[in-house]
């Protein structure tokens, strides 16, 4: 395995929730309405230390895409995906962005988000979660 280089970010800081590695800034922050199986998702311009996994075809409530799922390069944990290839012209402006699973990573104020067993979310929120 070689060497791993991590980089810090600077700012209001989105981070891996189980090993706090630096994922994502406040200010590269497209869209607060993104949804997966655990609850709110936040669509990026860009992200950085994660791996891209491999692609494929997934219909989702806004049509049919390519995606990846990303991984924190820490620790290997599922923290979102990325959009390689949206097939619907409305859908273009996702290409190239990621989101991240607020369920799956700490806010810039170090808060996190919770889901029951049933999928509900039930506790946890960002400061400038409006």
């Amino acid at each position: 395995m070689g060497r791993l280089f991590v980089v810090h970010l600077e700012g209001k800081i989105y981070s891996c929730k189980h090993c706090k590695t630096h994922l994502a800034v406040y200010e590269d922050i497209i869209s607060k309405s993104f949804h997966c199986k655990h609850g709110k998702a936040y669509l990026f311009n860009k992200v950085s230390n994660v791996t891209i996994g491999e692609t494929e075809d997934r219909m989702m409530m806004t049509g049919k895409h390519t995606v990846a799922d990303i991984f924190c390069v820490s620790c290997g944990s599922i923290v979102g995906w990325r959009y390689e290839t949206a097939h619907e012209k409305s859908q273009k402006y996702k290409e190239g962005k990621s989101v991240l699973e607020r369920f799956k990573i700490s806010g810039p104020d170090g808060s996190n988000y919770w889901v029951s067993s049933h999928g509900r979310h039930i506790g946890g929120s960002d400061a400038d979660d409006s």
